[in-house]
């Protein structure tokens, strides 16, 4: 489907279930979008985790609604304090641990297709004025019967609706690279996917021409709640 034909689908709320990692996800279903940390010592735990509900999941594209007011899971310093209060140059050395805390502002439509080291969210200002699309560079997400987990890559690219487009957190890439959370090697594949990613934006390729932009959330859809053991593999969502 594109343009205007993509809609919330108009199901009524589907029970919470599994699907095996090798199968497909129902429109409806709630599973969980995870991030494991790369500072070192930490040895890849989840420090993100965000319930999602399952838009349309195939073997081209897994979408899913990150809803407004969902309750998340996210790093914060051993303090509590927001790790962009901490200076850059000990941002990704000093001691962290994880939170609940809620999303504030619109919802998030996160895409991403099987094996692409980035993945796409839409942003909208209230009205539903699309704000911009989001690439972030991450690890080509390993699905699980409860989801996806993936490892954020520091360096992100923000587009527009005229199109423009402009490199975004090249200095926390620049840090991550100089506290030793990736090599040069791993730094060059960043960055390849990072030049690949814009030359899908500067020809205008999927997802930006598929009218993703008009899609909008079946009001049916109950927000996913957090379940407690969401840092586990697998992890169970609650009805």
């Amino acid at each position: 489907m594109t343009g205007t034909d993509r809609s919330g689908g108009g199901a009524a709320r589907h029970d919470v279930r599994d699907a095996a990692p090798g199968g497909h996800w129902t429109p409806g279903e709630q599973i969980l979008w995870r991030y494991r940390d790369s500072a070192p010592g930490i040895d890849g735990r989840i420090h993100i985790c965000r319930p999602v509900t399952v838009v349309e999941d195939t073997d081209e594209l897994l979408a899913v609604w990150m809803a407004p007011g969902t309750e998340c899971v996210k790093p914060v310093l051993a303090d509590g304090s927001p790790v962009h209060r901490e200076p850059l140059a000990t941002r990704y050395t000093a001691p962290r641990t994880t939170t609940r805390s809620h999303w504030h502002g619109a919802g998030v439509l996160k895409l991403a297709r099987p094996g692409e080291p980035w993945s796409v969210w839409l942003f909208w200002d209230r009205g539903w004025h699309l704000r911009n699309w989001y690439v972030n560079l991450e690890a080509p997400r390993v699905r699980w019967t409860g989801g996806v987990d993936s490892e954020d890559h520091f360096l992100d690219i923000a587009v527009y609706p005229d199109r423009s487009w402009r490199w975004l957190d090249e200095d926390e890439f620049a840090q991550a690279q100089r506290s030793g959370l990736m090599d040069a090697r791993r730094a060059r594949r960043v960055e390849e996917a990072g030049r690949a990613a814009v030359g899908v934006i500067e020809a205008w390729g999927s997802p930006f021409r598929d009218g993703w932009q008009h899609w909008r959330p079946d009001p049916a859809w109950d927000v996913p709640v957090l379940p407690e053991d969401w840092d586990r593999t697998p992890a169970h969502m609650t009805s």
